[in-house]
């Protein structure tokens, strides 16, 4: 697949943006990947809302294979080949991908930030003895 064919794919859903990506490209709206294409074929971002209407049409997880096993990643599915002629309903299985793309940020971002005050918290729990004997950083650099 092409920039141009994906271009003209995606054209009833709306401006997408894609990117080379392993051994294709990465397909994006509004800054949020939600599909990949590859040599395999076209793969969008599902999540446990979408994944019972991939396994309605016959769908498989995309998969690749590595010395040692096959990986399956169960976030990206294959579209159905029927919606390839329709552009009206690939557009609202991609809308469906790109809500799932976006669910799957929210739920990453909270991660970061306790993280984030997870080390701060733990840098203010030091006894005030080690703070002092530890320095600053131009102390220890000298």
């Amino acid at each position: 697949m092409d920039r141009d064919f994906l271009i003209d794919l995606f054209a009833d859903f709306g401006p997408v943006t894609s990117r080379r990506m392993f051994s294709g490209y990465g397909i994006s709206a509004d800054g949020i990947n939600f599909a990949l294409a590859l040599r395999a074929g076209l793969y969008f971002r599902a999540d446990e809302q979408t994944i019972p209407d991939f396994e309605a049409e016959g769908s498989t997880p995309f998969q690749y294979q590595t010395r040692a096993k096959t990986v399956t990643v169960n976030s990206y599915w294959q579209l159905p080949a029927r919606l390839f002629d329709d552009s009206e309903e690939l557009a609202a299985w991609a809308r469906a991908a790109l809500a799932a793309a976006q669910r799957a940020a929210l739920r990453k971002r909270p991660k970061a930030r306790r993280a984030a005050k997870a080390k701060v918290s733990r840098k203010a729990g030091k006894p005030a003895a080690k703070r002092k004997a530890t320095g600053t950083r131009k102390a220890r650099r000298k």
